[in-house]
């Protein structure tokens, strides 16, 4: 079974975008391997808050070759994103799409998509960059209310350039309080 796998980057502070979704604070260390990471995926999943930051900033390009791309919302019309696929039934599709054959799949940004398909057990590992900055305000990487989640840590690195730590965790348990 495919997995869904959480990332990206994150300030020490715990926040995913600052308080206007923006993510000019994220360094681009030179010896993260990129290509590398996103070689693993052949799906991104994209929320509709942050589509819409990645549209204000001039970041909503089309799909890489070989990548698929869908946005979660019950608001967005098909003339908003026509480069992608657009669903507002997340976990359906989610757990639809983990049994079909392919690569593993990026949740890339969404809090709130994460925070709902945590607690549907569809997220099986989160990786992240935490960056070395404070913001002291933003888009939190797990909005509240939340379940409680146990991981367990699977691999780290420093990156001496920048500082940035890179962590990954495999999701255990999920309890919902």
């Amino acid at each position: 079974m495919r997995k869904v796998i959480y990332g990206g980057a994150m300030s020490l502070d715990g926040y995913i975008a600052g308080p206007n979704g923006e993510y000019d604070w994220i360094v681009m260390d030179p010896d993260i391997d990129f290509a590398g990471l996103m070689g693993r995926f052949d799906t991104f999943l994209i929320g509709r808050k942050t589509f819409q930051a990645m549209q204000k900033m001039g970041d909503a390009a089309p799909p890489a070759p070989g990548i698929r791309n869908i946005v979660f919302s019950r608001t967005l019309g098909p003339g908003d994103c026509p480069q992608a696929t657009r669903s507002g039934d997340a976990e359906r599709m989610v757990a639809e799409l983990r049994a079909q054959p392919g690569k593993d799949i990026a949740l890339f940004g969404g809090g709130e998509l994460f925070r709902s398909l945590l607690a549907a057990g569809l997220v099986d590992e989160v990786h992240f960059h935490i960056v070395p900055v404070l913001l002291g305000g933003g888009i939190p990487l797990l909005p509240s209310p939340a379940d409680r989640a146990t991981l367990r840590l699977t691999s780290h690195r420093v990156y001496e350039k920048t500082g940035t730590m890179g962590l990954e965790y495999e999701i255990v348990g999920a309890r919902r309080d």
